[in-house]
């Protein structure tokens, strides 16, 4: 998964093609081979875990008075951030599949 500023440095490229008329700017977009649906949710899953975990080691070094407040607070937003949007992606998912359960056959 590409980071934020990664993606920028595309999009930015991808104007500048764009404006220079060197194709339709699409070359900077990710070019990786497409997976499958359950490898891209079993990814964010594990990057999701991966975040909690160091929103965890952040707080046990702030008991520890070993960190810092501020790095500790930004842990812990990031962490419930990212389950607010497990959550609702969870939620969005059962509806979907409720949906599709009363359809017709």
């Amino acid at each position: 998964m590409a980071s934020p500023l990664q993606n920028i440095n595309q999009a930015v490229t991808a104007y500048v093609n764009a404006s220079k008329g060197n194709g339709s700017g699409l070359e900077a977009r990710d070019t990786r081979p497409s997976g499958e649906f359950a490898d891209l949710v079993k990814g964010v899953l594990e990057k999701s875990i991966e975040n909690g975990q160091a929103s965890e080691g952040q707080s046990m070094d702030a008991i520890n008075n070993r960190a810092d407040l501020n790095n500790v607070v930004t842990a812990v937003a990031e962490a419930e951030l990212t389950l607010q949007t497990v959550m609702a992606v969870r939620d969005k998912v059962m509806e979907a599949y409720k949906e599709i359960l009363r359809m017709p056959i």
